[in-house]
């Protein structure tokens, strides 16, 4: 296929690990005004939101996609602006021929094909910002925090509602005391569309009927670490997510903006219980259920008490209290419940209100605590801009592969207790499901040969 080794690029990446913190590197980057070049690997759907920030501030030498069709109109953006711009299918043989030419790499492609081009991008020195979820198993994201410190890079997931007001005044909120102690968080999203053409479209039949390859797709490319199958249009380009195989169903797609406040405010970490209640499990435990609710345990930690956080899905949603001034729940949020106040946000953090009257909240409006976390220059929503300046300029983003990885990690322990609708009970210092032998054989998922990266990170 080409002469890609990863071995040979473990062996020369070791010419990076002793560099100065965040330089590893980027001789072009020395002085902030330069301009980046950036590699782009998922150019169709998400990838267009990802890098059409930066098409006026940086340079995209590189372009790479396996679905040609799908990719189409952001070939065409980024070629009219970089006429010089390589297009590639395969981001191995992309890293082969310009790994000299690249900063950094904006990853947007399924979960399941994160790991192994962030990895590569790592032990080249090369800077990564990463679509969430991060990864697509504990494992990957425990080894992408490692490499990403190991190898002194500027890492970003891109949960965008990190980089808003809103999610900081949620934790400047709760460390001011406004809440109390906080013991319940709930969080809920709407119900699946599984009719064909959307996110969650379901097959006829499981597995899906083996359909003709189109030409415009380079379908071995498109399953990289996952096991081999036949092809079916439902799995490509968006419905992916609901195979559990590829995606991580509504819990993994949604955690990263929805539980992202009280994981920061609260200083979650790692539950030692998660537990499952499933409507209508389909077709085992490879596809999402209709309908479910995850409950989580984390333990007491510092000052603040044990906390019981719920996730509902499907149509589902917690209990209204009747103190609330609130009638009714809209399509997807959180609340996080104080013994003093509670608060709620929709399903990104990006406009907390606390749940008391009107006139209370515009007193309390008048009267907010200090602000006590920078806010970001480029305004709400904006995580590449933040990353950039981050690269240019020495520090780490708020949410790097530390944060990042630790909000996937709990989120996809959500995911294995719904997909499995079992209990299951987590040793987070050995990464060990202690309870269920089965599932913690999916903490690290077998990759396909010659998709094995990251073994050697320690």
């Amino acid at each position: 296929m080409n002469n890609f080794n990863r071995r040979d690029f473990l062996k020369s990446s070791t010419l990076f690990a002793g560099a100065t913190l965040f330089s590893p590197y980027l001789l072009s980057c020395q002085n902030p005004n330069n301009k980046l070049n950036i590699a782009v690997i998922g150019v169709g759907g998400r990838g267009g939101a990802n890098y059409s920030p930066i098409l006026k501030s940086e340079n995209i030498v590189a372009m790479c996609d396996v679905d040609d069709i799908r990719a189409k109109d952001g070939y065409e953006k980024i070629k009219s602006q970089f006429p010089n711009v390589k297009k590639f299918t395969d981001f191995r043989v992309m890293y082969d021929k310009m790994h000299n030419e690249i900063d950094a790499v904006i990853i947007s492609t399924p979960d399941h094909t994160h790991f192994a081009p962030a990895m590569i991008a790592m032990e080249l020195g090369k800077h990564v910002y990463m679509e969430k979820p991060l990864a697509h198993n504990v494992w990957e994201c425990r080894t992408l925090k490692k490499a990403a410190n190991y190898y002194k890079i500027v890492s970003q997931m891109g949960n965008q509602g990190h980089t808003t007001n809103g999610v900081r005044q949620i934790k400047e909120w709760y460390d001011a005391g406004i809440l109390g102690e906080v013991e319940e968080v709930h969080a809920w999203i709407g119900e699946f569309n599984f009719r064909p053409g959307h996110y969650w479209t379901m097959p006829e039949s499981f597995p899906p009927p083996k359909n003709e390859i189109p030409n415009h797709l380079d379908w071995d490319l498109w399953l990289g670490p996952a096991k081999k199958r036949d092809y079916n249009p439902v799995y490509v380009p968006k419905s992916w997510r609901g195979f559990f195989d590829f995606g991580n169903g509504q819990l993994g797609d949604w955690s990263c903006h929805t539980l992202d406040g009280p994981f920061w405010a609260l200083n979650l970490g790692m539950p030692t219980e998660v537990d499952s209640y499933v409507e209508n499990r389909i077709n085992n435990h490879h596809f999402v259920c209709e309908k479910s609710i995850v409950t989580y345990n984390f333990p007491k930690k510092d000052e603040r008490p044990s906390v019981k956080m719920k996730w509902y899905e499907g149509g589902f949603k917690p209990e209204i209290d009747p103190s609330w001034p609130i009638k009714e729940l809209w399509g997807g949020g959180m609340i996080m419940v104080g013994s003093k106040n509670s608060l709620i946000t929709g399903g990104r953090p990006n406009n907390p209100r606390l749940l008391i009257s009107d006139n209370e909240w515009e007193e309390f409006q008048n009267n907010m605590p200090e602000q006590t976390i920078p806010r970001l220059k480029w305004g709400d929503e904006t995580p590449v801009q933040e990353w950039i300046d981050a690269i240019k300029n020495n520090y780490l983003p708020e949410s790097n592969f530390n944060y990042g990885a630790d909000l996937t990690e709990m989120a996809l322990l959500g995911t294995l207790s719904q997909r499995f609708g079992a209990k299951i009970i987590y040793d987070s210092q050995n990464m060990k499901i202690t309870n269920r032998p089965d599932i913690d054989a999916y903490i690290k998922e077998p990759a396909r040969e010659g998709w094995e990266y990251g073994n050697s990170i320690t």
